[in-house]
């Protein structure tokens, strides 16, 4: 029995779906009168969902333009993935309705296509940089998703430039006053204060530097693998004339020559280290500090620590994160306290982060068009499913956002820390 390619997506889908199927065979499946149609506009769109079912082929046809969304904001997604995630279910056809399926469709239609430009090669081929999380590796990584251009992230992040989870201190507070309290709670935690020296590695456009620089009268460097994110820091701090005592370099944080840290900040740099290599991180970063030192590590975890990493093939895994790995908090504070810190305090702000990345969706909405034009419709829809999918993870707890507080104790005992926490909430 011959099928459409609308009557094959009823079999995989079935008919109570929140939306209306397309192809470009001029069939249709799904539930017919709804607002939502998802089109399937080519030969090649077709044969990215046969070649590799499930997200990455759907995230394969859409990022090319092979797959449409109509009805739906490329920017903001959202509300379109939350309810496929609830009410969609594929199913597997029976057995004898294989054979129909696979003659209907076509030998043509399970050649895979070219990959899109935007996706990075399969991590065997990514072997060619070196081993996962060596140098040139992890260079090429932050490469892949910090050097897109400085102009789209502006429009997506807002004026503060920081691509890290914001701490809102009250409901009604905007991205931009939500990322200031951010910065001004991990310098508290910290303990800044005039004349110390801070160093911020993984430091992104440079937020946490100047606002430590600005507010809290230390000297900070600040480093990053992105050339494109120092050269735009080390502007901005020219401009706002911190440069005497704010810097930011492009080098690797184990290439950092100075010690005798009085702080440093790790602020989203922990997902790109790789497990394994967590105790040589800490390890590290203890090395940099004096005595009675402190390290903030702000980082995405796990809500638990028996399936720590990340999904090799995975959508994050070729269009956003190459080699990032997550692990559960319990396993970073372990890691931690094994190379030489005391642990002080420990905060989940994972509902932050569902704020933070619903603020930049909503960003990429309404400068689409500026977006598109500045990196291409490809790169673009990445950020919108993206973000989108960043929020529902972080409201249904499938993954968290942990700032851990450790101390450096001196050999006799003392943490130069106070009798009860100074930084409040």
């Amino acid at each position: 029995m011959s099928m459409t390619i609308g009557e094959v997506a009823d079999r995989v889908f079935g008919t109570d779906v929140p939306f209306r199927f397309e192809a470009y065979d001029g069939s249709v499946g799904g539930r017919q009168g709804s607002d939502v149609v998802v089109r399937v506009e080519n030969e090649r769109g077709l044969r990215y969902l046969v070649t590799a079912p499930g997200e990455l082929g759907l995230a394969r046809a859409y990022v090319q333009g092979d797959l449409s969304l109509i009805g739906v904001d490329p920017g903001d997604p959202y509300d379109l993935l939350s309810v496929f995630l609830d009410k969609v279910t594929v199913q597997r056809p029976p057995v004898s309705e294989l054979r129909d399926i696979f003659r209907s469709l076509g030998i043509a239609s399970f050649r895979p296509p070219e990959l899109p430009r935007e996706e990075a090669v399969p991590a065997w081929r990514r072997a060619v940089e070196g081993l996962r999380h060596s140098r040139n590796r992890d260079a090429e990584a932050i490469h892949h998703h910090y050097d897109v251009s400085n102009a789209f992230y502006e429009m997506v992040l807002g004026p503060s430039m920081t691509y890290t989870c914001a701490c809102y201190p009250q409901d009604s507070s905007t991205l931009e006053e939500a990322q200031a309290h951010k910065y001004d709670l991990v310098a508290r935690k910290l303990g800044l204060r005039p004349g110390m020296r801070l160093l911020d590695v993984g430091c992104g456009w440079g937020g946490m530097v100047r606002h430590a620089v600005e507010h809290y009268g230390v000297t900070a460097l600040g480093v990053t693998l992105s050339a494109e994110q120092a050269s735009w820091a080390q502007q901005r701090i020219k401009e706002t004339g911190l440069d005497d005592r704010a810097e930011v370099r492009h080098l690797d944080y184990r290439d950092v020559p100075e010690g005798g840290f009085d702080a440093i900040s790790s602020i989203g740099l922990t997902e790109h280290i790789g497990i394994k290599n967590y105790p040589s991180y800490f390890t590290f970063l203890h090395g940099k500090l004096r005595e009675g030192g402190r390290l903030l590590n702000h980082s995405i975890t796990r809500p638990e620590n028996t399936s720590n990493g990340l999904k090799r093939g995975g959508f994050i895994d070729r269009y956003v994160f190459p080699d990032g790995e997550l692990a559960g908090v319990g396993t970073i504070v372990s890691a931690m306290q094994d190379h030489g810190f005391e642990i002080r305090h420990t905060e989940d702000l994972r509902e932050h982060y569902a704020r933070t990345t619903r603020a930049w969706c909503k960003n990429l909405s309404a400068s689409w068009d500026a977006c598109v034009a500045e990196a291409g419709q490809g790169t673009a829809r990445v950020w919108g499913l993206y973000m989108a999918g960043s929020s529902l993870g972080f409201e249904r707890n499938w993954i968290q956002l942990h700032q851990v507080l450790g101390v450096k104790v001196g050999a006799d005992g003392d943490a130069h820390y106070p009798l009860r926490p100074t930084f409040g909430v």
